[in-house]
């Protein structure tokens, strides 16, 4: 599995690829509850909320990958 790549919108590296404050996949608070449905579904599913401030991200699935991009945090792909 490779490592996902983010950028801002001018190029530049925007956030780190760690985890942040919300599920990544249901919007939710990270820190509460264990969220073992998300973890399954991200082993096979792109990300569809930002981790750093909960926005709803725009999600392409590529035959080789996916993209997500925040348009406060820039694009993350895998």
């Amino acid at each position: 599995m490779s490592t996902p790549v983010t950028t801002s919108d001018a190029g530049h590296p925007a956030h780190p690829a760690a985890p942040g404050a919300w599920c990544d996949r249901c919007g939710e608070p990270a820190g509460t509850g264990d969220h073992p449905a998300c973890r399954a579904s991200r082993e096979l599913e792109p990300p569809r909320y930002c981790a750093h401030c909960r926005r709803r991200m725009k999600v392409q699935v590529l035959p080789v990958g996916w993209s997500a991009v925040c348009v406060a945090h820039g694009e993350i792909r895998g």
